[in-house]
C-alpha cells in the first residue's frame, strides 16, 4: 500500500478524579514517543458498560503504586469511546467546539519509573488554541512487563539519522502521523509546523513531507538496509477522512466587527463586498478575533479559512476542498482565478465578481513530472472537485501573484486547465523599481481602474510552439533598423561574389563540385576573410583532411607565403618561425577542431552536440562539415535515404538558426557517367534532391581544367540557390587561385596582393 502523508490530529483524553478540568494531549504524547510502545492491548481488564454515553466516566480501581494512597482512583471513558468516531468535546471556559478522533487512546496503568518532563507541544489546528492544563495534576503512567520494550537498534539508529536532518525526534510516535516544525524551510515567517513525519511501528523506517507550498521538502530514509521498505512489505493502516458537515452555527461564526471591517477598509475592500462574500470573525484563544472566509458550494457552506493577525492562515479540517467564491463562476465562460481571498475581494471592487481564489496558495516550483491522475492529484484537488462550474469556461484569467510562486501557480493551473484556453496578467509597477505583487497591491497603490485594466489586457498564455507576431515585434524592429548588423549579410571579401552571396549568420550552405575543383580550399579562403573583415571563429569538422596539413593550408592563406621552400612554392618566400609561432596563436584563437580520433565514424547528432559546445563555450559563428560522406549515415532498415537525408538536414538547419550559426556542408556530386568537364548540378550531389531543397544557398565550385577554355587557374563560384533575397542572388562569379599561398583573388585584384 502507498503511503499518503497527511495532518491528522490524533488526540488522547485523560481524565482525573481529583480535577474537573479535561487534559488534553496530541501526538505529543509522552505515553508514546520514539524508543517506548504502548499498547492498547493492556486495557483489556477495563469493565465499562456498553450503553453508556460517549463521555460517561467511570471509577477504575488500580493497584496501589508505591508512593500512592488507595483514595486515588482513575477515570475513564466507556467502551463508546475507544470507537473511532468524530465527536464534540466543549472546552473548559470555552464556547469553542472542535472534533477529535479518539484513533489511539492511551491510558495508564502504574508507574514503575517516572514519566518524561517533555510536555506535549500545542497543536495549531483549525484555528482552535490548545488550552493549558499546566497547572491540572497529571497521571502516573504505568508500563505493562509484557507491553514495554527498550529502543532497539534500528530504532536508535533512525532516531540518530533524523536528527541529524534537523528533526525533533523527542516528540515524534511510532505508527502515527507526526506534526512536526520543517527544518528546511523552519514553517515561514508563522513558524507553521507543517512537516509530516510517519515511523514505522518497528522503528526500521521513516517517510516525510513538507506540506508548506514554497517549501515541499520530502524524503524517506531506513534505519539499516534490511530494513522493511517504505513502498513494499511495509502496510499501515491509513485513515479514510470523511468529509464534515459544517455550518455557520456550529462553527461559532460571527459578523465582522467594526475594527476588522477596517482594517479591510485599509486595503480598499468596502463593507458590502464582506457582506456579499459572506466574511465573518470568529473568536479563538479568549479574545482573539480571527476573519472567517466561507467558503460556499450550491448555497451550502463546505469549509472555512481562517486568517489571524499575524497573517497566518488554517482551514477546517475534514473538509471538502474548492475554490473560494466558487459560486460566482456558475455558468460563466469568462472566469479569473487568484491566489488569495484578499485579491478575490480586491477584484470585486474593480467590478469583476466572477473571481475564485485557491484555497492552498502556490507551489515552490513547477513539477517536472508528468500529471498525475486525477485521484491521486492532492496538492490541485479543488480543480477537479470544481470541474463542472470550470466546463463552461472559454477564456480563464490565471491572475496569480507575480513572484516565482505566484508564476508556477499560473504554470501548473495552465496545465491542467488547457494552456488554450488561458490568460495571464502582468502586473504593472508601484514605484520606480517594484512591480505590484497582485491585485490587492494594484487596487491599493493604483486604484480600481488600472486593475480592471490590467484584467481587460490580459495575455494569452503561452503554448510552446505557437506564437505571434507580435511576440517578434522587437525582433522585426531591430532587423529593420539593421542593429544587427548582419542583415545583408557579411561579404565573403571577393566583390565579384559579393553580388551573388553573402553570409547569413543561422543559413545553411551546401557546397558541391566534381574532385580536385577547390571546394574545400575555397570554404578555407572565405573563413579567413570572415576572420579578418568579422572576427568570426569557426569549427572546423573535416574528415579528409590531416590536422597538420589543414593547419598548412590555413598559415599559408593567412599569412601569404608558403609553409615550406618546396617546387610548389616556386622563387616565393618562406614563412619565417615567426610568422609561424604569430600563426599558430591566430590558428589556436580562431579554430577549433572536431574530429573522432578513434575508429568510429562520427554521427551528425554528434557532431551537432560538439559544435553546440564550441557555440557556447568559444562564441563560434561558423561549422563546417566536410564531407557528408565521412559522417555515419546507420538508418533503420524501414527508412530510405531520401528520408534520412531529409531528417539529417532538418537538424542542421535547426542548429544553425537556434544557435545563430552558419554552417556549410560539402556534399559531393554522385559519379558523372557523360561528365563532359562543365559544372555539375546541385541535383547530381548523392543521396538526395533534399540536399538543394532544404538548403539556404547552394553553391557549386568548379575549376577549369582546359587551357583552351581559358586560365587553369580561374575558379568559377556558382550561385545555385539563394533563399534569402536580401543577401544575395542566382549568378556565377571569377575568381583567381593562387596555387603557392592557396588565395583566392578577384580577377581584377591589383597584382601586388596576389
Amino acid at each position: 500500500m502507498r503511503v499518503c502523508l497527511r495532518r491528522p490530529l490524533h488526540s488522547t483524553l485523560l481524565f482525573s478524579s481529583s480535577s474537573s478540568s479535561t487534559t488534553r494531549t496530541g501526538t505529543t504524547s509522552p505515553s508514546r514517543r520514539l524508543g517506548r510502545v504502548w499498547s492498547q492491548r493492556s486495557l483489556s481488564h477495563v469493565s465499562a458498560s456498553a450503553s453508556a454515553g460517549p463521555t460517561t466516566l467511570r471509577p477504575f480501581k488500580l493497584p496501589t503504586p508505591p508512593g500512592h494512597t488507595k483514595s486515588q482512583s482513575w477515570m475513564m471513558g466507556s467502551k463508546n469511546m475507544f470507537k473511532t468516531n468524530s465527536f464534540a468535546i466543549p472546552f473548559a471556559n470555552s464556547s469553542h467546539r472542535h472534533f477529535f478522533n479518539t484513533h489511539t487512546p492511551l491510558f495508564s496503568a502504574y508507574s514503575s519509573k517516572p514519566i518524561s518532563k517533555i510536555h506535549s507541544l500545542p497543536l495549531q489546528t483549525n484555528g482552535f488554541s490548545s488550552i493549558s492544563h499546566a497547572n491540572d495534576p497529571r497521571p502516573d503512567i504505568l508500563e505493562s512487563p509484557a507491553e514495554y520494550r527498550l529502543e532497539t537498534t534500528k530504532l536508535k539508529i533512525l532516531k540518530r539519522k533524523l536528527e541529524e536532518l534537523g528533526m525533533d525526534t523527542e516528540i515524534c510516535v511510532p505508527g502515527q502521523y507526526n506534526h512536526l516544525l520543517c527544518p528546511m524551510c523552519k514553517g515561514g515567517d508563522s513558524e507553521e509546523k507543517s512537516l509530516s513525519l510517519f515511523v514505522t511501528e518497528d522503528g526500521g523506517a521513516a517517510l516525510w513531507m513538507c506540506f508548506r507550498g514554497k517549501c515541499g521538502w520530502r524524503g524517506s530514509t531506513r534505519a539499516l538496509a534490511d530494513s522493511r521498505s517504505l513502498s513494499g512489505s511495509w502496510n499501515p493502516i491509513t485513515k479514510v477522512k470523511i468529509k464534515r458537515e459544517i455550518t455557520v452555527e456550529n462553527l461559532q461564526l460571527e459578523p465582522l466587527c467594526d475594527q476588522i471591517v477596517g482594517y479591510f477598509a485599509e486595503r480598499l475592500i468596502s463593507r458590502e463586498t464582506l457582506q456579499r462574500n459572506s466574511v465573518m470573525q470568529k473568536s479563538c484563544a479568549g479574545d482573539q478575533l480571527v476573519i472567517a472566509f466561507t467558503y460556499w458550494k450550491d448555497g451550502k457552506l463546505v469549509s472555512c479559512k481562517y486568517r489571524d493577525s499575524y497573517k497566518k492562515f488554517w482551514q477546517e479540517a475534514n473538509t471538502e476542498k474548492i475554490f473560494y467564491g466558487l459560486d460566482d463562476i456558475k455558468d460563466k465562460s469568462d472566469i479569473i482565478i487568484v491566489e488569495g481571498e484578499m485579491d478575490k475581494l480586491a477584484m470585486e471592487e474593480a467590478g469583476f465578481r466572477n473571481c475564485v481564489s485557491v484555497p492552498d496558495g502556490a507551489p515552490a516550483v513547477v513539477s517536472t513530472k508528468d500529471l498525475p491522475p486525477e485521484e491521486k492529484d492532492i496538492k490541485y484537488q479543488y480543480l477537479w472537485n470544481c470541474k463542472e462550474y470550470l466546463q463552461k469556461a472559454s477564456r480563464i484569467v490565471l491572475a496569480t501573484d507575480g513572484d516565482t510562486a505566484g508564476q508556477a501557480l499560473a504554470e501548473e493551473l495552465a496545465r491542467r486547465l488547457g494552456r488554450e484556453r488561458c490568460w495571464r496578467v502582468k502586473w504593472p509597477k508601484k514605484n520606480e523599481v517594484d512591480n505590484c505583487k497582485d491585485a490587492n497591491e494594484v487596487l491599493m497603490f493604483l486604484g480600481a481602474d488600472v486593475l480592471k485594466e490590467v484584467i481587460d489586457n490580459a495575455e494569452l498564455f503561452p503554448i510552446r510552439g505557437l506564437f505571434n507576431f507580435k511576440n517578434y515585434f522587437d525582433e522585426i524592429d531591430a532587423y529593420y533598423n539593421r542593429t544587427y548588423g548582419y542583415e545583408f549579410g557579411l561579404p565573403t571579401g571577393w566583390r565579384a561574389l559579393n553580388e551573388f552571396y553573402n553570409v547569413v549568420p543561422g543559413e545553411l550552405t551546401i557546397v558541391t563540385g566534381v574532385p580536385n575543383s577547390g571546394k574545400s580550399e575555397w570554404i578555407d579562403a572565405l573563413l579567413c576573410n570572415l576572420n579578418e573583415t568579422a572576427g568570426w571563429k569557426f569549427a572546423l569538422c573535416s574528415m579528409e583532411n590531416r590536422v597538420r596539413e589543414h593547419a598548412r593550408k590555413l598559415l599559408e592563406k593567412h599569412i601569404k607565403k608558403p609553409f615550406f621552400d618546396a617546387r610548389y612554392g616556386g622563387s616565393a618566400e618562406r614563412m619565417t618561425v615567426e610568422e609561424l609561432q604569430q600563426g599558430k596563436k591566430w590558428l589556436s584563437d580562431t579554430f577549433h577542431l572536431i574530429r573522432c580520433e578513434d575508429d568510429s565514424l562520427p554521427s551528425i547528432k554528434w557532431v551537432l552536440d560538439l559544435a553546440k559546445a564550441a557555440v557556447l563555450r568559444h562564441g563560434v559563428r561558423g561549422l563546417v562539415i566536410d564531407p557528408y560522406n565521412e559522417l555515419d549515415h546507420q538508418r533503420p532498415v524501414s527508412q530510405t535515404e531520401t528520408e534520412y537525408v531529409s531528417q539529417m538536414l532538418t537538424k542542421v538547419k535547426r542548429f544553425a538558426q537556434h544557435h545563430s550559426c552558419h554552417v556549410w556542408f560539402v556534399a559531393h556530386p554522385r559519379q558523372l557517367h557523360h561528365w563532359v568537364g562543365g559544372p555539375p548540378n546541385m541535383y547530381d550531389i548523392s543521396g538526395s534532391a533534399h540536399f538543394i531543397n532544404k538548403c539556404d544557398n547552394g553553391i557549386v565550385i568548379h575549376r577549369n581544367r582546359d587551357p583552351a577554355a581559358g586560365p587553369v587557374d580561374q575558379v568559377q563560384v556558382c550561385v545555385r540557390k539563394v533563399r534569402n533575397k536580401v543577401a544575395g542572388t542566382i549568378g556565377d562569379a571569377f575568381l583567381l587561385y593562387n596555387r603557392v599561398t592557396g588565395e583566392f583573388m578577384d580577377i581584377d585584384e591589383p597584382s601586388g596582393k596576389r
